[in-house]
């Protein structure tokens, strides 16, 4: 009876753990790609992409964001026209099994329901989620403006909210056959709106760690894990960063309210900032994301050894790699990258970033 108690106890503790800490530590770092899904015309095109260009590099993760961009069967209202259908995803989830590639699908969630004058697909065709149905988008967007619209979010507590986006969620996972699980959260700017009779007047960092635990446990019945970006979490007041790379409107107390299960994607474009180090002794599995310049990104991953070298053991962990981040198409960056055309403005670097990276983890 005492082995069995004793037992018991093991077991429960092991449960108790696991939603802190993954009891078993991957101790291979993670060299990661994020990038919009493809067209369905780019299918292959991506495809040979993972294989002679990922794969080669030793990419090991493929953060790939699918959005509204497939053709759901549980809300087949949801789909953008021309979405790519099962066998599309197939491809892709092939390639990555071929190539070790842990392929982790994304919807954007809770905020980027909207972008500059164009409603995402859950708000035009669920107005009813809307956290701030007050704001209409402009007919020519510009920023700042007196709205402070960047992109609309939607109802953490709108009671049907969740039997909708779940249901993609499942459907997007299993057909990726994924793990893991990338829900964005970035940028969020619309939450606790005064004018919202659910959320109005609740502290916003509640609010914000309430919709990440409720997608959290919804995953973890699963045996899925979730990974956000991190920029919420950070004061942006206090460190500086301002109200892109990190928040203004006081979610980042949100940090001691959500579980450390959780994988943080620190993403920094112009510096190589050091909050990794932040989130690694709030408890946190970080990962270190550049975008569009070379320089930061090779200062990034000098951060990243410097920090897995000097921790200890048990913190040094936490520093899980890095992954390179995309934000045109994935078919203009393809063709950028093979030379077929240029990209411009802000857009620049990403092809010089993405080789920079890669060079400097070896």
């Amino acid at each position: 009876m005492k082995k069995l108690l004793s037992l018991l106890f093991l077991i429960l503790s092991f449960l108790s753990l696991s939603a802190q800490e993954p009891a078993v530590i991957d101790t291979l770092p993670i060299r990661g790609f994020c990038i919009a899904a493809p067209e369905a015309s780019g299918v292959d095109a991506f495809v040979a992409f993972i294989e002679k260009e990922l794969a080669p590099r030793r990419v090991n993760t493929l953060v790939l964001r699918v959005d509204y961009n497939y053709q759901y069967t549980s809300h087949p209202e949801l789909r953008n026209e021309g979405a790519l259908s099962q066998a599309d995803i197939k491809k892709i989830v092939k390639a990555c099994r071929q190539n070790a590639i842990n392929l982790i699908p994304q919807i954007n969630l809770l905020g980027h329901q909207s972008w500059h004058s164009e409603l995402e697909n859950l708000l035009k065709v669920y107005p009813q989620f809307d956290e701030t149905p007050k704001i209409q988008l402009p007919e020519n967007y510009v920023w700042p403006n007196a709205d402070g619209l960047y992109c609309k979010s939607y109802c953490p507590l709108h009671p049907d909210l969740h039997d909708v986006v779940f249901a993609l969620v499942d459907e997007l996972m299993e057909v990726c056959e994924a793990k893991a699980f990338h829900a964005g959260m970035d940028e969020v700017f619309y939450i606790g709106d005064e004018d919202c009779p659910r959320c109005g007047g609740r502290d916003k960092a509640e609010l914000f760690a309430g919709e990440v635990r409720t997608i959290n446990n919804h995953l973890l019945q699963k045996g899925w894990r979730l990974w956000i970006w991190g920029d919420r979490l950070l004061d942006g007041k206090t460190t500086g960063l301002g109200m892109w790379e990190a928040s203004m409107n006081n979610t980042h107390r949100a940090i001691d309210l959500i579980p450390r299960s959780v994988i943080i994607c620190d993403w920094h474009y112009d510096r190589a900032e050091p909050t990794a180090a932040y989130f690694a002794l709030k408890g946190f599995q970080v990962v270190t994301c550049p975008w569009n310049k070379a320089d930061v990104a090779v200062g990034q991953v000098q951060d990243y050894k410097h920090f897995k070298q000097h921790a200890n053991p048990g913190l040094a962990y936490r520093y899980r790699g890095l992954m390179h981040t995309i934000w045109v198409p994935a078919g203009v960056f393809l063709d950028a990258y093979y030379g077929r055309t240029t990209l411009s403005g802000r857009n620049q670097g990403q092809v010089e970033c993405f080789k920079a990276l890669f060079d400097a983890m070896e």
